[in-house]
């Protein structure tokens, strides 16, 4: 059994004992969350919400939040001696999937 979830932007397909890391939820480590976004929900059928599927619910535990590796920016106009470098690490929190009900 697998799920399609919406959290943070971005779609994950997730199925029960993943562990996989999101955009921040701002939930401490040890606590149970819910993503209520359900795009599909696949048991041996496939059921597409509309955008989502009604009462299809997916709980996690969060493990932690990190930051990713560092993405560098790099700016530059030729000719005039212009470039700027600069760099971005972006937050995460990875969760560990549990449950997934419909």
């Amino acid at each position: 059994m697998y799920a399609i979830i919406a959290t943070g932007g971005k779609q994950y397909k997730v199925a029960e004992g993943d562990i996989i890391n999101v955009e921040k939820l701002g939930v401490g480590e040890g606590e149970m969350v819910d993503f209520d976004q359900v795009l599909a929900v696949n048991n041996g059928e496939l059921v597409v919400g509309t955008p989502v599927v009604a009462g299809a619910k997916v709980s996690a535990k969060v493990l932690g939040e990190g930051k990713a590796k560092k993405v560098i920016v790099y700016k530059y106009k030729r000719k005039s001696g212009y470039h700027k470098k600069n760099g971005h690490r972006q937050q995460f929190t990875k969760v560990q999937i549990e449950k997934i009900t419909m």
